[in-house]
């Protein structure tokens, strides 16, 4: 039973595999996926913050948890949308800004994720994450550039990551 289970699994995964022809955006979504692990940085004011990452739902999405000694904890959802990425962002504000970005080449050195509207916003000039530059420094080193906008002013929050050893 058991090896009839593995090869049925076998055979969804290589279907998926093969009903969607790579494009920029699985090259993106393979550099999320490799993101898995544990990473610590600091805030522009010198702060520490962690973040982790790891692959859920069958490995169509990546999860993001986010630490800061400043804020409860948030969470975001990455996952290929098409010829996009999507991300849900969960937020101790309680609202939940949806944000895409269309990656332009294979070789992603950055994602630029822009807001496409929220759950549970009660109108744009409520506080929301608004924007999203994720860069790809190298294998163990990100930055998180977020953009926080309330009342139409937007305000800047980057952390500096460099991934843990294990």
């Amino acid at each position: 039973m058991k090896r009839i289970l593995a090869l049925a699994m076998m055979a969804v995964t290589a279907h998926r595999a093969a009903a969607r022809p790579a494009s920029a955006a699985d090259a993106a979504f393979e550099q999320l996926r490799n993101l898995a692990g544990d990473w610590e940085g600091k805030d522009e004011g010198g702060s520490v913050v962690h973040s982790s990452f790891r692959m859920v739902a069958g490995n169509t999405t990546v999860l993001e948890t986010l630490r800061h000694a400043d804020m409860e904890e948030m969470l975001s959802l990455y996952s290929v949308d098409g010829d996009s990425i999507a991300l849900q962002h969960y937020c101790p504000t309680n609202n939940q800004p949806r944000m895409r970005v269309v990656p332009q080449s294979d070789d992603v050195k950055e994602l630029s994720f822009d807001f496409q509207g929220a759950g549970n916003l009660k109108s744009s000039s409520t506080g929301h994450q608004h924007h999203l530059v994720l860069r790809f420094i190298d294998d163990n080193h990100i930055v998180e550039a977020w953009t926080w906008r309330e009342d139409g002013k937007d305000t800047p929050m980057s952390f500096q990551f460099k991934r843990k050893k294990q």
